[in-house]
């Protein structure tokens, strides 16, 4: 297939990212995959994310330092534990403060200069409706505000936010990577692995995607602790 639209997709490591990336590629888009590397404890995403660029083919990977230690705020970049007790109603301390908000915002600079008017986000309103920057309300308004602040939004050539896997539970994203033929082992979920590389298999992702590959009745390969 030729590729002629570019399209970049932020690319996490984690299995939404994957298959949104996934779903860019077999759509025929020239795939930028862009990873941010915010100094978040769950680094061995950032490994699952070359893995995953390299599986795909895409013509370029990006792996942009942005070390949001710095500002804290969040179990996933301070010294806060990682919740271990399941899921509540609330927006969990593994929320990190306008994170996608920020990294869009690096996907469209990128976008801009490389000539994409596509941006591929695997946000998903039904599993992590507790993040308020994975709402379909934030990701039009980012769209308009978009299209307001740049050169290719005010001549009329805007960009254009995709986001496949927002009504899906996560089931249904893993038949997707199933039927994309991707190994589910080479992404990463787990917010606090072990030291010798494991998922822990407790974590609110954890638990959610073990639930999914459970309900879809497919096997995931990812090595689990517990």
């Amino acid at each position: 297939m030729t590729r002629t639209r570019k399209a970049v997709v932020l690319l996490s490591g984690g299995l939404d990212s994957m298959v949104a990336a996934g779903l860019a590629r077999q759509a025929g888009f020239d795939v930028h995959a862009l990873t941010i590397d915010y100094n978040q404890r769950h680094r061995c995403e950032l490994a699952a994310a070359a893995t995953i660029a390299k599986v795909l083919g895409v013509s370029r990977h990006v792996t942009l330092p942005l070390n949001l230690r710095q500002f804290g705020g969040s179990a996933l970049t301070s010294d806060i534990a990682v919740p271990k007790d399941g899921l509540t109603d609330d927006i969990p301390v593994t929320y990190v403060p306008a994170r996608n908000m920020i990294f869009l915002s690096l996907a469209m600079g990128w976008a801009e200069a490389v000539g994409a008017r596509d941006i591929f986000i695997g946000v998903n309103a039904l599993d992590y409706s507790g993040y308020p920057d994975c709402r379909p309300e934030f990701i039009a308004s980012f769209v308009a505000t978009a299209n307001l602040a740049t050169r290719a939004g005010v001549e009329g050539d805007g960009v254009t936010i995709h986001t496949p896997l927002q009504h899906w539970n996560k089931a249904r994203i893993a038949q997707e990577a199933a039927a994309l033929g991707l190994d589910p082992g080479i992404s990463w979920s787990c917010y606090d692995p072990t030291p010798d590389g494991l998922a822990c298999g407790t974590c609110d992702s954890c638990r959610l995607r073990k639930k999914g590959f459970a309900e879809a009745h497919l096997t995931d390969t990812t090595r689990y602790a517990a």
